[in-house]
């Protein structure tokens, strides 16, 4: 049983990689906030069990539990439905409950868990349904950027009065890693996410070749799928061909080795997606490339930098056929890149 002293809290944030990222900056909020009140508190995060290493050994969480949803979609299994349900009905009685999904499914989720739940209210997220499982909701922009968001519903859900200095001088929101042994004869290299979620957020890997070349400087190439190991051995041969340069294709890596691998490098530069965002979770350099979406996916800093397409972009009605990304110059990268380090 929690002291009845001890405020503690669970952060439901189920899926995926960039917007677990861009929520982990809640913790430090949190913390801080009581902390100045000479309060103490506990949080936990509830996750999908694939992305739990991320975040496993982060010092402001007491706790990861994780879940199996996907797994449960695919094998359709009333056992494993049975064995989830369990395991949610058998978490804490929690002070406080925050959905920063705000989705059906975190929303439900959340709900068998207890009842004292904050999240969107019906206008403020693209399921707004799950608004009706909420104790307490807070009204935030929708088109505001995702790491605003989850601040200030964090912050809201806790009475606590968000300042702009609190994203803007966060500390790392991830916990660091050991340095892979494969870079370590490689101390100044950039990293290229060269994969997203759907074809249309990916810059072209020829694009990407010259990049490399034009950059001057070792390059890691991280993969997740062997669509983007492909790719990557097509930018390392087309590379080959010129001299004196040198490109790293990794096996693949766990999310500690590539939280690593990103926190170690010059320069992350990539799609918009979630290893790309981990290097503003890190306070390191980066440059996002937008075609379909937009910098409302990021929080800018002087260091994470982005490039828009020329696409004009309706983020509640997002085109998936927008392949304008292949229009950004390289020159235009390079040049960002000079300007940030």
């Amino acid at each position: 049983m929690i002291h009845k002293n001890i405020t503690h809290i669970l952060i439901v944030r189920l899926t995926a990689l960039g917007d677990i990222v861009n929520t982990a900056i809640v913790l430090q909020l949190i913390k801080r906030f009581y902390t100045d009140k000479n309060e103490e508190v506990k949080i936990d995060w509830l996750c999908e069990e694939v992305f739990a290493p991320l975040i496993q050994n982060h010092h402001d969480i007491n706790q990861v539990h994780t879940i199996n949803l996907k797994k449960l979609k695919k094998e359709r299994s009333f056992s494993l439905l049975k064995h989830e349900v369990k395991k949610l009905k058998n978490l804490v009685n929690y002070t406080q409950i925050i959905d920063m999904q705000g989705l059906l499914k975190s929303a439900i989720v959340s709900r068998m868990i207890g009842k004292n739940i904050h999240g969107y209210d019906k206008a403020s997220t693209r399921e707004g349904i799950a608004s009706i499982f909420y104790k307490t909701t807070s009204t935030i922009n929708y088109h505001d950027s995702i790491v605003y968001r989850n601040a200030k519903l964090a912050s809201e859900a806790i009475g606590y009065t968000l300042q702009e200095n609190d994203i803007r001088l966060k500390t790392k929101v991830l916990p660091s890693q050991t340095k892979p042994t494969f870079l370590d004869t490689t101390p100044t290299y950039a990293v290229f996410i060269i994969g997203a979620s759907w074809p249309s957020k990916c810059y072209p890997k020829e694009k990407f070749a010259q990049l490399a070349l034009e950059l001057g400087v070792p390059i890691v190439l991280v993969w997740g799928s062997e669509q983007e190991k492909n790719d990557a051995s097509w930018i390392k041969e087309t590379c080959n061909n010129h001299d004196n340069h040198q490109i790293i294709i990794p096996q693949k890596l766990s999310l500690p080795q590539l939280s690593a691998t990103i926190e170690y490098s010059l320069i992350t530069i990539g799609n918009d997606t979630g290893p790309t965002h981990m290097a503003w979770g890190l306070n390191r350099p980066s440059i996002t490339l937008f075609g379909p979406t937009n910098e409302r996916m990021i929080y800018p800093t002087p260091i994470n930098r982005f490039i828009n397409s020329s696409s004009e972009v309706n983020i509640s009605k997002i085109n998936k056929n927008d392949f304008s990304i292949e229009d950004i110059s390289v020159d235009s990268i390079v040049t960002l890149v000079q300007e940030i380090l």
